[in-house]
């Protein structure tokens, strides 16, 4: 079974990749802003919603390959958190079909080491733990961490819980190799290869994306475009939707 995906709109074709635990549902409000200006295509990464995981052991590029096989030839991308990992990866090894890349509330590198913010290695290998005793309650942890810090934060985990909900729970394996990538990829080095045009959007109370890691991914990506929207969290989508919407529909009307 391939990965599923939904389209919506019309326009110029725009690929959107969730997030960790999460499914393609959780574009539902954001996508109804684009979708008079975009064609959407909406996935459910693998192991996600209504996709089957891939085998165990894949690497980020067979997570990048599983898309590019349902998407269209020649797009814009758009990745939210791990989603903005596939996204990068996809950019990286299909350039001529990415023809434009946005990460939201993304870093290269989740995983803080010396000089570089991020998750904690402990926090990840406990949820990596917890996993195997009880993936829901690490599910429902990881959305309480992604909306901390926001002003609306029980809001935002509920529309995050009501989409999580609408769509069948996500494969066991597909947590856990979900969180093996945000804890094992490094694609600093790779983001100078990046031709084409690539926005970056961050929440500057996300506690998962620290904001120094913009700045940071700024000297790293010297020719991208990044906005912190203030008030968010590491949802701005869901914050923030109408003024995430707007920064996506100029970046792409505006980007050649």
């Amino acid at each position: 079974m391939s990965v599923y995906t939904e389209q919506h709109g019309r326009g110029p074709h725009l690929v959107l990749l969730h997030g960790w635990g999460m499914n393609g549902a959780v574009w539902r409000g954001l996508a109804a802003r684009l979708e008079t200006d975009f064609c959407l295509h909406i996935v459910d990464l693998p192991g996600f919603g209504h996709s089957a995981p891939l085998p165990v052991g894949s690497s980020l590029a067979d997570w990048a390959d599983s898309v590019l096989a349902v998407v269209p030839e020649r797009a814009a991308w758009l990745g939210w958190s791990l989603g903005g990992l596939v996204a990068t990866q996809a950019a990286l090894q299909a350039p001529r079909r990415v023809s434009a890349l946005i990460t939201l509330a993304s870093s290269p590198r989740f995983v803080s080491d010396a000089g570089w913010p991020g998750i904690r290695p402990e926090v990840l290998s406990g949820f990596e733990q917890q996993l195997a005793e009880d993936h829901q309650l690490v599910v429902n942890r990881f959305l309480a961490l992604q909306a901390m810090g926001s002003e609306h934060a029980r809001d935002d985990i509920r529309r995050l819980r009501d989409s999580l909900a609408s769509k069948p729970a996500p494969d066991p394996q597909a947590l856990a190799a979900g969180l093996g990538l945000l804890g094992e990829v490094d694609l600093r080095a790779q983001l100078a290869q990046l031709e084409m045009p690539l926005l970056r959007l961050y929440g500057r109370l996300d506690g998962l994306v620290p904001r120094k890691a913009a700045s940071l991914t700024d000297a790293l990506a010297p020719n991208s475009a990044s906005h912190v929207e203030p008030k968010a969290s590491h949802a701005p989508f869901i914050s923030h939707p109408e003024a995430t919407a707007e920064h996506i529909r100029r970046f792409l009307q505006h980007k050649d």
